[in-house]
């Protein structure tokens, strides 16, 4: 059938699917709990005639507040069977960013996963006057759980009603308002209309080259159209859906699922193979030699296979002797990875496509639904330091100053309640400004130059591209993560977190007694230690972009913390304010 709208997916997976029996799972005291496609649907059901009974019209704003589980699924569509839209919000935004998020949307009503949750908001839920009711997945006193409200449903069945509000919703109707994290300021709203997400999860569904018997893992949140469009595509493909507890349980549950295919961000591949590598520093002898000259073979291997005789030679025994124990980390059937949200390291990518781990990078934004390129597994499909060609029904160019621009089915209806906003990044013919910089390469690969907004230039003139930086600094084992700040100083400079898990590792080779960040990263032998990698990095830099000066911090960077969006982005403003003093030391600027 058709799929015209979000919800048409669940009689789609019926029609073409109906014998799978684990179309959605979540796992609940320890156990899998799975759900049958007639059992998903059923639960939606009852939903909706809840909501209906609850006199929900079309339009009126739900807002659910979860890390993914199979309930965020029967609510999201349910949602939008009735014509009301799904308003998903980070589990960890910030208080102000709830309170404005509530009130801007006009949210009618909430669902949140659970006490945690809910003792987040709880305070500020009198300072909504739209609201009218909350629930949670969990029995908490005084607040109605989920299962009230499938009991309405069930008790006030009206088939004739949902089918007519059904019948009321088009393809061009909004489905879902989607608050942007970003950098500064409050978030902005995006609207996606029903037919924006159809048009991108159905220009991938030809990536995947398996069958429905398929298993995918979802551990990134689910209110991020990333993983909230993929997860259509999931159901679109008939795959079944594992939904992960918590980023602390995931390398169990892969091996409980044994996936065939998931999404990540860069910085999740990144700490599995940091751990990977740590486990390898452990060993003894032999076997530590094999391991790390099998590491070495992965560091040289070409994505178009044409590598040498000898090359595949030694990747086969690599494979077979190191390469197959990393799969089995993931679960022993992992096939696709889907990396977006920021770029990822060569070497990274490299090594995980000679293990026989296929990572395909994509780029976009909220605002286009979100894929505008992403690789694929057709000649010139994928490209090491690329995001891919561009998707099949989307247009892009490159701008006369370099910025990306897209046009189609997926650019976004708008900003809610900003017409103005939505006119500076829409122009007359319908091109959205992306604010990045990039530029085709000769087989169509779009590479990413940097963003827009946060070129800088020196005080000598010279532009500075930092996250270019920044990517090039963090291949190295020893960083974790670096912010390259200078404007319209002599000279480029960063403050660095160093990763404090592979330091340990290193000292523990070195036979150096670790005691707290602080002291080891005092420490002449560790400073000079960080000296030689600056130095090494610096030589693949032109001498404008070099790093002349930097600080090690002594703690992370995290969402908590407030330096990472929920996306893992930095917060270039809040860091610049953060560690104003930090910063002018770097520039000798403490005396003025």
């Amino acid at each position: 059938m058709e799929v015209l709208r979000i919800f048409d997916l669940l009689p789609n997976y019926l029609e073409k699917y109906s014998w799978k029996t684990d179309a959605l799972a979540g796992k609940d005291d320890g156990e899998w709990k799975k759900y049958s496609i007639q059992e998903y649907i059923e639960i939606v059901n009852n939903i909706s005639y809840g909501f209906l009974k609850l006199g929900v019209k079309k339009n009126d704003k739900i807002a659910t507040i979860t890390y993914n589980r199979p309930e965020w699924n029967f609510i999201d569509m349910a949602i939008m069977q009735v014509g009301a839209v799904h308003v998903s919000i980070y589990p960890t935004v910030s208080e102000s960013d709830y309170e404005y998020i509530l009130n801007h949307a006009e949210i009618n009503y909430i669902f949140v996963a659970g006490e945690e949750l809910y003792r987040k908001i709880k305070h500020l839920l009198p300072n909504v006057p739209s609201l009218k009711s909350i629930y949670t997945f969990k029995n908490l006193h005084g607040i109605e759980h989920l299962n009230e409200l499938i009991a309405l449903g069930k008790e006030n069945q009206n088939p004739s009603q949902l089918e007519a509000a059904k019948n009321e919703i088009k393809t061009n109707d909004i489905a879902t308002l989607i608050y942007t994290s970003g950098t500064t300021g409050n978030p902005k709203g995006v609207m996606l209309s029903h037919r924006n997400i159809i048009s991108n999860f159905w220009g991938v569904s030809d990536i995947p080259y398996f069958g429905s018997e398929a298993k995918a893992l979802s551990f990134l949140p689910l209110c991020h159209v990333y993983e909230r469009m993929l997860n259509y595509m999931y159901h679109y493909m008939g795959y079944s859906i594992y939904y992960v507890q918590s980023l602390a349980t995931i390398a169990d549950n892969m091996k409980e699922v044994q996936p065939e295919i998931m999404c990540a961000v860069p910085r999740v591949l990144e700490k599995f193979y940091d751990k990977i590598i740590a486990t390898g520093r452990k060993l003894k002898g032999i076997k530590k030699y094999i391991f790390f000259w099998a590491v070495s073979v992965g560091m040289h291997y070409r994505i178009d296979r044409s590598n040498n005789f000898l090359y595949k030679w030694k990747l086969k025994i690599a494979r077979k002797l190191v390469f197959t124990k990393w799969r089995a980390a993931f679960g022993g059937k992992i096939e696709i990875i889907v990396s977006g949200g920021a770029s990822l390291q060569p070497r990274l990518a490299k090594i995980l496509w000679a293990a026989g781990i296929q990572v395909v990078e994509g780029y976009g934004l909220t605002e286009t639904s979100p894929v505008i390129t992403v690789g694929n597994f057709r000649p010139n499909g994928v490209r090491i330091g690329c995001v891919g060609p561009v998707l099949r029904g989307v247009d892009a160019k490159i701008a006369s100053d370099g910025e990306i621009l897209c046009k189609g089915p997926n650019i976004m209806l708008g900003y809610y309640k900003d017409p103005e906003l939505t006119k500076q990044v829409i122009d007359e013919e319908g091109w959205f400004h992306t604010g990045d910089l990039g530029k085709f390469e000769i087989d169509g690969q779009l590479r990413i130059t940097g963003r827009k907004k946060e070129l800088f230039k020196t005080s000598f003139g010279k532009y500075i591209a930092p996250q270019l930086i920044e990517d090039k600094f963090k291949e190295s084992d020893f960083i974790d993560n670096l912010i390259v700040v200078g404007e319209n100083q002599k000279y480029a400079a960063a403050l660095i977190v160093p990763d404090f898990n592979h330091l340990r590792s290193w000292c523990e080779v070195k036979e150096i007694e670790y005691t707290t960040n602080e002291e080891m990263l005092n420490l002449q032998r560790i400073k000079n230690r960080f000296a030689k990698e600056i130095k090494k990095y610096n030589h693949t830099l032109g001498q404008t972009e070099q790093i002349m000066k930097y600080e090690l911090l002594a703690t992370e960077w995290g969402q908590d913390t407030g330096e990472l969006t929920p996306t893992l982005k930095l917060k270039r403003n809040f860091i610049n304010k953060k560690y104003k003093t930090n910063i002018d030391k770097l520039f000798d600027l403490e005396a003025k």
